[in-house]
């Protein structure tokens, strides 16, 4: 899959199957949408092509308002999703940067400069409830009302539901914000990841005996939080067990190497040999999130703190022996 930043590259198809939106998560909905897509597009000879933006437009009023609470939770990173969207099968992805201009685009010029003078749409595929340009004044039966008048096809997919469930982003952020792992998976369609590059962080777990592998969450607000029952993918031949943090690190000093970012900090149970101790860094893993433990806790010193890590540590051992060992 080709990613392009904007759509005023010469890489970019000159026409194209179209589907727009945030794309948080990718889920079954999501997947059934792009298969649909796919589908279409190869009937019409075109490239499939997911139109996404970066940030979210809800975190740019968020800012623009100054009110952090109109910003929802992110199920994923935009690594996480590209790579999803590309397993998926699509052929581009196009990321519009979410800023003042495209906000205050009618529907009209968002239909005439983005979908048909950027992405040569030939056919455009939205969902239910998609609204687009300034005011969210743009609808299914305006967009399909253009394509009749410009000559390209517009198609509405219905819900998705899973056991009566509608599956949407928004689900999936409230099982995830619940720590329900197994009801986050079925709206997925697999267990919940965050990938990344392994980055050095302050070192402290190693001095407590607690090696880490660290992955920077590259937005402020997850979808998750707390601690995790994980398998870590792509270290070795087989998936790491582990346990880890997802969260600010509540008893550690706010000014630490990581400036108080969201880190996803995990702790193998077993480390291979053939790593050694720095044979992690600046490779890429991805990390199931398998099974809530707790919430974050704050620990009265790193006395208490050795103390938590290593029950969370027993925990972890005693869910995986339960559930997940004789798998893999």
């Amino acid at each position: 899959m080709k990613v392009f930043r904007g759509f005023k590259h010469p890489g970019v198809a000159s026409a194209s199957a179209v589907t727009i939106g945030n794309f948080d998560g990718v889920h079954r909905g999501h997947q059934a949408m792009l298969a649909l897509l796919k589908g279409e597009a190869q009937q019409r000879g075109v490239a499939s092509v997911v139109l996404t933006f970066e940030p979210h437009p809800r975190d740019y009023f968020a800012e623009l308002h100054q009110k952090p609470d109109l910003a929802p939770a992110r199920v994923g990173t935009l690594r996480d999703k590209l790579e999803d969207l590309a397993t998926a099968g699509v052929d581009q992805t196009v990321v519009l940067p979410f800023d003042a201009r495209l906000a205050n685009q009618s529907p009209q010029e968002f239909i005439d400069q983005v979908l048909l003078g950027g992405l040569g749409a030939r056919y455009v595929l939205v969902g239910d409830d998609f609204r687009f340009g300034k005011a969210r004044a743009g609808d299914y039966a305006l967009l399909d009302a253009a394509g009749d008048a410009q000559g390209f096809d517009v198609a509405r997919m219905n819900s998705y539901e899973v056991h009566g469930l509608r599956v949407s982003s928004s689900a999936v952020r409230e099982a995830l914000g619940r720590g329900d792992m197994a009801a986050a998976a079925r709206l997925l369609g697999r267990p919940y990841c965050i990938s990344g590059h392994v980055v050095h962080g302050r070192k402290l777990g190693r001095t407590l005996g607690f090696k880490t592998l660290n992955l920077r969450f590259a937005h402020w607000k997850p979808a998750a939080s707390g601690i995790f029952v994980v398998l870590v993918h792509g270290l070795s031949a087989k998936p790491l067990q582990g346990v880890a943090n997802l969260g600010v690190r509540p008893s550690l000093d706010p000014t630490d190497v990581n400036g108080g970012r969201v880190l996803l900090e995990t702790h193998c149970l077993d480390w291979p040999a053939e790593l050694g101790p720095e044979g992690a860094y600046g490779k890429i893993i991805r990390v199931e999130l398998l099974h809530k433990l707790h919430d974050e806790l704050k620990y009265d010193g790193l006395d208490a703190l050795t103390q938590g890590i290593q029950k969370d540590r027993d925990d972890a051992r005693a869910w995986l022996q339960s559930n997940v060992s004789a798998r893999i």
